[in-house]
């Protein structure tokens, strides 16, 4: 779907494990701290920062 978040609202938004920043990917929000690596799915426009809805990526 890639419905792009309003940028006022991701300037707000954080990893809930390292509050780090997030950055859209698409229909994700990735943290790009170097651990863990994780990205949040958005559904329906909503982000769903839930760590067992999370995935984990692979160190870049």
């Amino acid at each position: 779907m890639n419905e792009e978040i309003e940028r006022d609202l991701l300037a707000l938004l954080v990893c809930p494990l390292t509050k780090e920043k997030l950055v859209q990917d698409g229909d994700w929000l990735v943290c790009n701290s170097s651990t863990p690596r994780r990205r949040y799915p958005i559904r329906d426009g909503i982000p769903v920062l839930l760590s067992d809805e999370a995935e984990e990526l692979e160190h870049i």
